[in-house]
């Protein structure tokens, strides 16, 4: 008798311990999971797991995050997946896939498989080795079902997966870092601007349908910033002290079929998931107009060298501003913190030149009542 009350006492902590396991992971589970994928806007630190000379992970990198130390994001401070976490209620950002703290419970929140220096083409980028191509964020991806399947169950995973917001960032390195490259490069002998256009948007397509088919259901998709705008364009191809018209004229013919695209895909699904970001017109806005938005400058870097200091990489041996909100652009490719708040400003709730068909805020307001 004494045994059987030993044994009922123990199950019962048994239980409730099991209880309260599964009431933090539920509390963890009720915020909306967000994946992203995509380059180095977008990044944050997978790179520094891998030997690839595409890293941002030493000073003056993360001189303006919370811990003043790099992560691995290409910026002063917080990129956009850092912002958007923030908007949506995530109590931290989705931990970089490669990162060995990327276990258990921090399989709730979500997780980033973007590698800095790809894009939409598996040759793009092939100068810097050793990175995660989309091919491979995808098979990431799958893997992190399993585990997550393995914590919660498959139903709960499959229903966390569904329930997901979702960021893709990628494409212009298939400009900057393949078609213009090097001057006759491969592929810009094998197609003409238009016809590579058209090329990458139809591989960009069977990428979103296989990201679809694995279970997303809210994804939003940047566009191209005004690439021959950048401090790096502007020190190598930049006309008469201007933008390069040649990588202008590539974002103008990209980013509106890629919208056409989105709304193909949408139409062809029956529902809205895919939601393009004009990420164009939102960096024209303050590269065009700086000072209405409190910059100094939306052509030189504020970490660099050279023109515009445009060139090289940012390092310790760099130029370096000592006021980073005065600057729209961080390093020679990569916007600063406060344009990427900019940014994430019109994600937000931006009107529809900015967000198509709907912005974030109403997408997430409309999916609360789903």
């Amino acid at each position: 008798m004494l045994m059987a009350s030993s044994s009922t006492f123990s199950d019962f902590w048994m239980i409730l311990v099991f209880l309260l396991v599964m009431g933090s992971i539920a509390s963890l589970a009720e915020a909306r999971a967000f994946f992203i994928f995509g380059d180095s806007l977008v990044d944050s630190g997978n790179n520094n797991y891998l030997a690839t000379t595409a890293r941002a992970d030493a000073p003056p990198y993360g001189i303006d995050y919370p811990t003043r130390r790099p992560t691995g994001r290409f910026s002063n401070g917080l990129n956009i997946p850092d912002l958007i976490g923030e908007q949506i209620g995530l109590s931290e950002s989705p931990l970089p896939y490669l990162s060995p703290e990327f276990n258990g419970k921090k399989l709730l929140v979500g997780a980033n498989f973007a590698s800095a220096g790809v894009g939409i083409l598996n040759d793009t980028g092939v100068q810097f080795v050793n990175i995660l191509r989309m091919y491979r964020q995808l098979e990431l991806f799958q893997e992190y079902k399993r585990r997550l399947s393995a914590l919660i169950g498959s139903r709960q995973a499959h229903q966390l997966v569904n329930q997901a917001l979702v960021l893709i960032t990628v494409g212009g390195n298939d400009f900057v870092n393949n078609y213009y490259l090097v001057p006759y490069s491969a592929r810009s002998r094998q197609y003409k601007l238009p016809d590579y256009v058209k090329f990458i948007i139809s591989e960009y397509r069977r990428l979103l349908m296989r990201l679809y088919k694995q279970g997303a259901r809210r994804v939003l998709v940047t566009g191209t910033g005004p690439m021959g705008c950048v401090p790096a364009e502007l020190a190598m191809r930049g006309t008469n002290g201007g933008c390069s018209e040649e990588l202008q004229r590539a974002s103008s013919l990209y980013n509106p079929q890629l919208v056409q695209m989105l709304n193909g895909l949408n139409k062809k699904i029956g529902r809205d998931v895919f939601i393009s970001a004009n990420t164009q017109r939102m960096h024209n806005d303050f590269v065009s107009d700086p000072q209405a938005f409190g910059f100094t400058t939306s052509q030189i870097a504020c970490c660099g060298q050279g023109p515009y200091n445009g060139l090289g990489l940012c390092t310790r041996l760099s130029n370096l501003c000592p006021n980073r909100a005065l600057y729209a652009f961080w390093d020679p490719f990569h916007p600063s913190e406060k344009a990427n708040r900019l940014i994430v400003e019109q994600i937000m709730t931006g009107s529809n030149e900015y967000m198509n068909p709907m912005n974030l805020s109403t997408i997430m307001a409309t999916d609360s009542r789903s």
